[in-house]
């Protein structure tokens, strides 16, 4: 019978589930996720490999013409009946191997989009996978955590749960830690208990697991999965009408050869195989299932770079990005926060990298002990106590900047921990982008303060006194515009500039359970200035100049100061001496109309001091300039912009779920050069998928023109039933899948984006692809009569059988440029490429000349002068493709 854990005390809900305030050891956690099984919803039962080459057979025509060939074999034609069987079995396996890979992917992306979530494991908090978390760990949540289990709450700070998506509720609850008594309350009512797939809109808590995986509320109703949704592409989309629509067409020519064929006087299972063989060779019904395969299999690419996605269309849109909009902190810089330099009045030097513990302090040049100045002493007790970030295994957990305010506080003595010991905090009001601030509450020698850090001139604008020399005075004006000219001059340097105040409370004011942050952070006591140096990441300044090169505009959006962003944007290259009116801060934003804003954005390239609802509005007047907008963010609060973005990008290190899951991408490093890796990634499976589809599409259709032709002609059939698919096995197996995985082209960062509206087939490539289908149908077609005529049916096929495949092979390797002579770039860059094509040789080859094989194939030796011929006819290909592209290149056609 299941527990009403909301009726038990915290105590008693240790001892049921064997577990303390520390929470479980690894060991235990270890053993309790063999005995419970993974914290997920169960799926759909993935498919087996079986099912996958099963389904190969599913098409309409390839059961048409097993159905012929089994006739076939049972009327006497053993032999041929058996190849075609052979061969269309070889093909099946091709497609279930480009099936199985893809399906591989795919399932490898929804693991890297897997949730994390922080629990407290013998004593220490750490991160683990959602997944592996089991009753009776101890979570840690805060604003923006997705809730990964059902938890009784041990500890709460203002803790508010959206639980719309499980109660209906559409306010946030306020969450208690208190036992409840009634039994039966429902869901929406049990105020000390979360739920898995819930949202922690405020505040802070700790809570004990008590159901994982289908035990949980949500797993009950199986509404929820914690996997990323794989949805249809629109290239698919398009592809897929594509597909059907050369399909319809090929289907039409195939049906009325058969029924010339017939009207011939060919047998008609004969005459039924044969139009059946072509049409399955012509029909491209694997196009969605490519484009499929090229975007999974990029994204795992993407992921071994720090990119993970988790949306396919995404792979798409990166390649068509036209403005970066980044924050600045942790994305342009290394986000390893080390205070520089303290100013109270004074300016403090402080020396140390990193979050190493090691560091002195210095004024004028000279070593300090800053343990015996009241008011440094305070600051540093303010910074270390107004702070979530904690030291644990010489790491840092939490956000950058209170890390380097915990590091500061342990250089000149103070242990974080047991100063949080011995002043207890008693409330909170958490920072947030639009406040620029955070406060906490602390019962300090028998009195309440209020202890508050943020941006100087919002403490500034709430604070009525100053401390001066460790006295309080009134905070008159030469004292702010001190203060404001340090803010300056760090900003200048570099430094990024936090402001620590405090006020003695009211015991009913700081006890109160919903505290007012109006009463609360108002005549406050300003007590000083920390400036921390957040380095530009060396990569940042090579991404920017791609980023240039590609088209791709780069505009930094932060909430931090102008100057210090300014500094950082020169540093890496953004802004040089001749950019001018290229900065604005979220204050002038604020008064800017719409229109005026997109006529700005032609310049601007730094918004500073910006809060979340700014960076929405810059991502919508930007997409009202025609531009594709990826746009990073890590707060809950930036949701609203990733959504509304083109591309939405979040922090995997700094990233709230909320963000990461509104994304299309998460960045695992949190790095803006993984932005343009992912970009180039992009860009480069979007030509791949081309490439393909040119040689696919091209081969195809000049095949069919071959036979058709001929056909219609009054000519016999050039190619017999098994030729077909022998070809189509050859030519569209190995070489096409290899075409998919092609190295990079040199120049593709140094192209304008791609028009999202640009069909796949322009103008441009639709001309390619004819001029080299026709080529193929123009070259092939007189050398096969000449050898009908002189050597017999048997060689012709032959020489057309061979011809084909060799304008194939030399196809593939053309493909691999749309516009630049082949001759300019290495056609032999992608080994795969290469290997595919010997092995196509090496098959086409041993069929031919091989004693004893060529009879049951009903083909001939080639001599090598026939060879020759084969090889020089299959040439063309290149020569057809080099006509294309100098037409193409020098605009000798108007495409228009």
């Amino acid at each position: 019978m299941e527990k009403n854990w909301h009726v038990l005390g915290v105590e008693e809900i240790y001892k049921e589930l064997k577990s303390s305030y520390n929470g479980l050891n690894s060991e235990e956690a270890e053993r309790r996720l063999k005995i419970y099984g993974p914290n997920e919803l169960k799926q759909e039962k993935k498919r087996s490999w079986i099912n996958i080459f099963l389904n190969q057979f599913k098409n309409f025509l390839i059961i048409i013409l097993l159905i012929a060939t089994v006739i076939s074999f049972l009327i006497g034609e053993v032999i041929d009946a058996i190849i075609i069987l052979i061969i269309v079995f070889l093909c099946a396996f091709l497609g279930f191997i480009q099936e199985y890979r893809s399906e591989k992917a795919v399932e490898a992306l929804k693991k890297l989009t897997s949730p994390e979530a922080k629990v407290i494991r013998g004593g220490e908090e750490i991160k683990i996978y959602a997944k592996d978390i089991v009753p009776g760990d101890i979570i840690v949540l805060e604003t923006g955590d997705k809730v990964p289990a059902d938890a009784r709450i041990i500890e709460e700070i203002n803790l508010q749960v959206d639980e719309s998506m499980l109660t209906g509720e559409s306010h946030p609850v306020k969450k208690v830690t208190f036992t409840l008594e009634n039994i039966g309350l429902a869901l929406a009512d049990r105020k000390n208990m979360v739920y898995a797939g819930t949202i922690v809109v405020s505040g802070r808590a700790k809570a004990i697991v008590v159901s994982t995986g289908m035990k949980t509320e949500f797993g009950k109703i199986a509404s929820m999965l914690q996997t990323v949704d794989i949805e249809q592409t629109p290239l698919e989309e398009k592809l897929d009408i594509v597909g059907k629509n050369l399909g319809i067409i090929s289907l039409v020519i195939c049906f009325f050869a058969f029924l010339l064929g017939i009207y011939r006087g060919y047998n008609v299972l004969e005459m039924l195989i044969w139009s059946v063989s072509l049409a399955v060779a012509a029909v491209p019904e694997a196009l969605p299932a490519v484009v499929t395969g090229a975007l999974a299999i990029g994204t795992e690419r993407m992921a071994k770079k720090n990119a993970i996605i988790r949306r396919l269309p995404a792979v798409e849109t990166l390649g068509c990005t036209t403005v970066i909009c980044s924050d600045k902190t942790g994305t342009l810089t290394k986000n390893e926060m080390t205070v520089r330099r303290i100013y109270t009045g004074k300016t403090i030097h402080v020396t140390g990298y990193g979050y190493e513990i090691k560091g002195k302090f210095f004024e004028k040049n000279k070593e300090i002990d800053v343990s015996k100045d009241k008011q440094i002493k305070l600051l540093l007790e303010i910074g270390a106590l107004c702070n979530d970030a904690i030291i644990s295994n010489k790491k840092i957990i939490g956000d950058p900047t209170e890390g380097a305010l915990v590091v500061l506080a342990e250089k000149a003595g103070i242990n974080h921990k047991e100063l949080r010991e011995k002043y207890p905090r008693v409330g909170e009001i958490q920072f947030d982008m639009d406040r620029k601030r955070m406060t906490t509450i602390h019962y300090i020698d028998r009195k309440y303060y209020a202890y508050v850090k943020g941006a100087p001139e919002i403490l500034l604008t709430l604070s009525k006194k100053v401390m001066i020399k460790g006295k309080v005075v009134d905070l008159k004006e030469k004292y702010k515009k001190q203060i404001l000219k340090q803010v300056e001059g760090m900003s200048r340097d570099a430094l990024r500039v936090l402001g620590f105040a405090y006020r003695e409370i009211p015991e009913k004011l700081a006890t109160k359970e919903e505290l007012e942050q109006e009463k609360i952070e108002n005549d406050l006591v300003f007590v000083g200035l920390a400036g921390m140096i957040d380095p530009p990441r060396p990569e940042a300044k090579e991404a920017i100049k791609i980023c240039r090169q590609a088209g791709i505009k780069v505009i930094i959006a932060t909430g931090d100061h102008l100057l210090t962003t300014v500094a950082i944007a020169k540093e890496i290259g953004l802004v040089d001496k001749k950019d001018k009116n290229f900065a604005i801060t979220g204050e002038e934003l604020e008064k800017l109309s719409d229109q005026e804003l997109i006529e700005k954005l032609e310049k601007i390239k730094i918004f500073a001091r910006v809060s979340p609802h700014h960076k929405l509005r810059i991502v919508e007047a930007l997409k009202d300039r025609g531009e594709i907008v990826a746009m990073t963010g890590d707060g809950i609060n930036d949701a609203p912009a990733l959504k509304a973005a083109n591309i939405g990008i979040a922090m995997g290190i700094t990233g709230t779920d909320v963000t990461k899951e509104t994304s299309d991408m998460i960045l695992a490093d949190d790095n803006f050069a993984t932005i343009v890796k992912a970009v180039e990634e992009g860009r480069v499976i979007y030509d791949n998928i081309k490439k393909y589809l040119i040689y696919l599409l091209s081969c195809n259709i000049g095949e069919v023109l071959i036979l058709t032709a001929s056909f219609f002609l009054g000519l016999p059939t050039l190619l017999l039933a098994m030729h077909i698919l022998i070809v189509n096995l050859i030519t569209d197996g190995l070489p096409a899948l290899a075409l998919g995985v092609d190295p990079a082209d040199k120049d593709v960062m140094k192209r304008r984006p791609r028009n999202p509206k640009e069909n796949i087939f322009n103008k441009k490539r639709l001309f390619l692809l004819a001029i080299i289908s026709i080529t193929m149908f123009v070259i092939t077609l007189p050398i096969s009569v000449s050898y009908l005529n002189k050597e017999g049916l048997e060689k012709a096929q032959t020489m057309t059988f061979a011809i084909i495949i060799m304008y194939q092979i030399f196809n593939a390797y053309n493909s691999k440029t749309e516009e630049k002579s082949i001759f300019k770039i290495n056609p032999f860059d992608n080994k795969w490429l290469n290997l595919s094509i010997l092995i196509s040789l090496l098959i086409l080859f041993l069929i031919i000349q091989l004693p004893g094989i060529d009879k049951y194939l009903h083909l001939v030796e080639l001599s090598f002068k026939d060879w020759l011929v084969a090889l020089i006819a299959g040439s063309s290909a290149i020569l057809a493709g080099e006509v294309g592209r100098y037409i193409i290149r020098n605009k000798l056609i108007v495409y228009s």
